[in-house]
């Protein structure tokens, strides 16, 4: 083999490499962040935080995330002839044949095995709280393989059912809080559940309205659900599961019982920012500026500014819990 050779051949092992990181989509892993909220409310309501906690945290949110890859590359394998067809989807590795279907089904099922090996961390925990059942890796175990099950069930049917395809979205985002929370030892209250719950429907139906508002008529081409909702329908869901969401972390403020020298709950501070990024959310994807609030909350400062806000105040309040 010569130096010319040998120089295409590493060419094309990188490009296969970037491609295969691509496929992975690494940026969804942000939404592992809901792995990190039921301890964080824990820390809040007094529990001791370790470095057994952090660890075990650390474990269900790479769990969670190689799940997550590997039920993309499922999806993009199973969609792929669709996606050569689309304007957009059909730039991913697989449609465009830069991952071979073999190569990416055998990356799908290595990104389930890191998950796997992921859940041991959580071993590290040794306070199970009320989760004595079974020991963390197990309880992680099943959350993440309900996680994958529903997942698939989406990509297989749910995502073409009318508002099947948001409630399984947002199943997604409970199974993710009740994972972090059965890794560290947390009880989640029904609040921090439905709170969950209701902001992740709230965010899949804005994506929708985001949809309908940039892309019009067209929109039933980049989801074929699109189709079975209107422009009502989705305003209406945006709203009401908007306004649920607030009252459902109100509650949760309310039930939590944190305390500190003031007098009252010092978390209830957070309900102004929650309020005014939700808000703000509803406003700009009604206008049509963004067609994702992931989008949005990654360009738009007044939205990055309330979370900002109600990071700083949610820290502070664990600070001085522990002081």
């Amino acid at each position: 083999m010569t130096t010319t050779d040998s120089s295409a051949a590493g060419e094309q092992k990188a490009a296969l490499g970037r491609s295969l990181i691509k496929l992975a989509r690494p940026h969804q892993w942000v939404k592992g962040a809901f792995v990190v909220v039921g301890p964080a409310y824990g820390v809040a309501d007094g529990k001791a935080l370790t470095s057994g906690l952090v660890v075990a945290v650390v474990g269900a949110f790479l769990a969670f995330g190689f799940a997550s890859s590997s039920c993309y590359v499922f999806n993009d394998i199973r969609d792929r002839e669709a996606d050569k067809l689309h304007p957009r989807k059909r730039r991913r590795p697989i449609a465009s044949g830069a991952v071979p279907v073999a190569t990416a089904k055998v990356f799908s099922i290595a990104l389930l095995v890191c998950s796997a090996f992921a859940t041991l961390l959580a071993l590290a925990n040794k306070d199970r709280g009320n989760w004595e059942a079974m020991s963390p890796v197990l309880w992680l175990a099943l959350f993440v393989a309900g996680y994958v099950v529903n997942t698939t069930l989406y990509s297989i049917r749910f995502k073409h059912a009318v508002v099947l395809d948001v409630m399984s979205l947002a199943t997604g985002f409970v199974v993710r809080v009740l994972g972090g929370c059965a890794a560290a030892g947390v009880t989640p209250s029904a609040f921090l559940l439905n709170c969950t719950f209701f902001v992740s429907m709230f965010l899949a139906f804005g994506k929708r309205l985001g949809e309908r508002r940039t892309m019009g008529d067209q929109a039933g081409a980049a989801r074929a659900v699109q189709m079975a909702y209107t422009d009502e329908l989705l305003r209406m869901a945006v709203i009401v599961t908007g306004v649920v969401s607030l009252v459902s972390y109100a509650g949760y403020v309310q039930d939590s019982g944190v305390k500190y020298q003031l007098g009252f709950n010092l978390l209830w501070l957070t309900i102004l920012p929650a309020t005014y990024g939700l808000l703000r959310c509803i406003v700009l994807l009604e206008r049509g500026q963004y067609d994702d609030p992931t989008e949005l909350a990654s360009k738009d400062r007044p939205f990055q500014a309330a979370l900002v806000l109600f990071g700083m105040v949610t820290v502070a309040v664990m600070v001085l819990l522990h002081k």
